[in-house]
């Protein structure tokens, strides 16, 4: 008993692999033909690195015992038939997991140690250090060994009353949010403080990846899971116990960490199986449930169909069990359509218009240059045709008319080595605004006005003050653009106009995506400026793991928006070079082609037939180049599924077109 999303998945797999094969394709008849320089060749790279290499993340967040891990389980790991992940009454999953799958990676159980917070490195830091994380191999054919291995995960420790301070688990300012303390005057804490599962299920392998993290602690304590982790996820799945709705703590985490709306929200009420009564009929359970759900969509703000109520306890088992009745009756279907229907084809319709912009730019861009080949092709058979009864003083006419015409053309080296130079003029002030030593300037002016200390009162607005600093280089850095491209579509007309080229330039980067991810980042990292997360703030360590990944998340942004300025200015430039070589050896081509039937008077029809050969040919490419590019757009415009609509989104239907 598939799931939907696990066909969806599937199909959207198959997809991804379909199109990545085309633009294979679409590269090897676009090199091949020489129709292509290496700045396009760049960007087809980049689409085809896309396409294989982007995951689709799927976060699970609840505090404890709310049976989430149970839920994935149910919608993922049926197939072994048993529970994969730990999935006991009370606590289990005591640290943040990703489920993933990389080929370059034994199947394995990684688990970083509590501990290393105190060394103030993020995660990403620590992710490329071997020596910070034990590993524990894993056989996937053995799923016995597999879920004991997994039961790693729930392990604690426990630690004085310091040390948990310490490690961002105790605080005497917030008494409720601490663990138990025991007899003996300590604390049990997580022994892990991150773990990551390598691990070949078939839905990782197609690029899916499964965020499970447990409890407000868990992601208060790592900043990583608010500033990087959960924003990036694809959709969010909050699990509530339908017998208790949303908790006290259930609201602080919706509040704290889930309630913008930067990612897709969907809500479980689990745990349905609890509110059966015997002393009550089925009808009064359901009102019951359709009671709770009403109620937790008006407390978290959200429409009722985004909350679902389900057991998936019952799910798993019906799964494992091959009871299709059970699994209707579980509802755990109605969470999967939701998630089918509405998270995969959003990831489609982005993946149609990069793979759609992509295919127009190179098309039109090889086509232009066959257009100009054709154009010298007709020129010269003009020529040749004209040639025909002359003497040989008239070939000795036409070669130096040739010659004339190439040092004429060579005068335009100079125009476009001045277009050049104020093209990389205005890319150095871009990149300027961009670079890493005016970021780590802008976050060092911040600290020193928020002064010694992370809990003085202006730390909020320093910070508030540093994002809309970055926003104005960002604006800088889109405006130098615009200047560049206007400056770029003159020179391009005007050389266009006089020596005949067929520049074209397409419109700069739109900076206004990485002005948004700016603007998550200080909604997310406000949080912890605010009283409620303060006190973290003081704990060893943590406040230099804060920074660290602070200035890391804008380095990412403020790189990719240099990155796609540099692409755009180097596809630019790029053309240049090209249409400079091919109309060099068009000159070439007719040099050799007169001192050849100068030579010999048998050549110049011989020759003729050449060129009309060559024409057709590239006659022929042209037809080829549509049709090879017709096929990626058919492939693309293919639906995960055909129930959804191809292009909602007008830009799709426009790139498409």
């Amino acid at each position: 008993m598939q799931s939907s999303i696990v066909k969806t998945i599937d199909d959207l797999a198959a997809w991804r692999a379909a199109l990545d094969r085309g633009a294979a394709g679409f590269a090897r008849f676009l090199n091949d033909h020489e129709l292509v320089d290496e700045p396009d060749l760049a960007v087809l790279a980049a689409l085809r690195e896309r396409l294989s290499g982007e995951k689709l993340v799927l976060a699970f967040v609840a505090e404890f015992s709310r049976g989430k891990s149970e839920l994935i389980n149910a919608i993922f790991f049926a197939d072994a038939g048993r529970r994969v992940l730990p999935a006991t009454p009370g606590r289990t999953t005591m640290c943040p997991v990703e489920l993933f799958f990389d080929a370059a990676l034994p199947p394995r159980l990684s688990l970083l140690p509590i501990e290393t917070r105190l060394r103030g490195l993020s995660l990403s830091e620590l992710r490329g250090s071997d020596e910070a994380w034990q590993r524990v191999p894993l056989d996937p054919k053995d799923p016995d060994a597999l879920a004991s291995a997994l039961e790693a995960v729930t392990r604690t420790r426990r630690v004085s009353v310091a040390d948990a301070t310490a490690l961002g688990f105790w605080s005497d300012e917030h008494p409720d949010e601490n663990p138990p303390l025991e007899a003996d005057g300590q604390v049990e804490v997580p022994a892990w403080r991150h773990a990551l599962i390598n691990y070949p299920h078939p839905l990782l392998q197609r690029g899916l990846v499964v965020l499970d993290t447990p409890g407000l602690n868990a992601i208060g304590a790592e900043p990583e899971l608010t500033l990087s982790l959960l924003p990036s996820a694809h959709a969010t799945v909050f699990v509530l116990a339908a017998d208790t709705g949303v908790t006290r703590s259930d609201l602080a985490i919706w509040r704290e960490h889930l309630g913008g709306d930067s990612v897709e929200r969907f809500v479980v009420l689990n745990k349905i199986d609890t509110l059966v009564d015997p002393l009550a009929s089925p009808a009064e359970v359901a009102v019951q449930i359709e009671r709770q759900r009403e109620l937790t969509a008006q407390t978290l703000a959200l429409p009722r169909s985004r909350v679902f109520p389900l057991s998936a306890r019952n799910a798993l088992a019906a799964r494992v069990g091959g009871d299709a009745a059970a699994l209707a009756a579980s509802r755990l279907p109605e969470l999967e359509n939701a998630l089918s229907a509405e998270l995969l084809p959003r990831q489609h319709e982005l993946l149609v218009l990069a793979a759609a912009s992509t295919v127009q730019r190179l098309r039109g861009a090889a086509g232009r240059r066959l257009a100009d080949r054709r154009r010298q092709q007709a020129e010269q058979l003009l020529e040749l045709r004209g040639l025909r009864g002359k003497s040989g003083a008239k070939l000795r006419l036409m070669l130096q008319r040739v010659d004339t015409e190439m040092h004429d053309f060579e005068r335009c080296t100079a125009r476009l080595s001045a277009v050049r130079s104020v093209q990389a003029r205005l890319l150095r002030d871009a990149l300027a605004c961009l670079s890493s030593d005016a970021l780590r300037a802008e976050v060092a002016a911040m600290q020193a006005a928020a002064g010694a200390g992370p809990l003085k009162l202006g730390a909020r607005q320093a910070f508030g003050t540093l994002c809309d600093r970055l926003r104005s280089a960002l604006t800088r850095a889109a405006g130098q653009a615009g200047e560049m491209g206007q400056m770029l579509d003159a020179s391009f007309l005007q050389l266009n106009s006089e020596f005949g080229f067929a520049f074209t330039l397409s419109l700069p980067p739109e900076l206004e995506r990485f002005t948004a991810e700016l603007d998550l980042i200080d909604r997310n990292y406000s949080r912890y400026l605010g009283l409620s997360q303060a006190w973290r703030m003081v704990t060893p360590g943590f406040a230099e793991q804060f920074r660290r990944m602070l200035l890391s998340k804008l380095r990412m942004v403020f790189e990719s928006a240099a990155g796609e300025l540099e692409m755009w200015s180097k596809v630019a430039s790029g053309q240049i070079d090209a249409q400079l070589r091919e109309r060099r050896r068009g000159f070439n081509r007719r040099r050799e082609a007169l001192e050849r039937i100068q030579a010999a008077a048998g050549e110049l029809e011989a020759r003729i037939a050449e060129v009309e050969a060559q024409d057709g040919h590239l006659l022929e490419l042209e037809r080829q180049l549509g049709r090879v590019a017709d096929e990626m757009l058919s492939v693309a415009r293919g639906g995960v599924d055909e129930r959804t609509q191809p292009f909602p989104d007008p830009r799709l239907r426009q790139a498409a077109a």
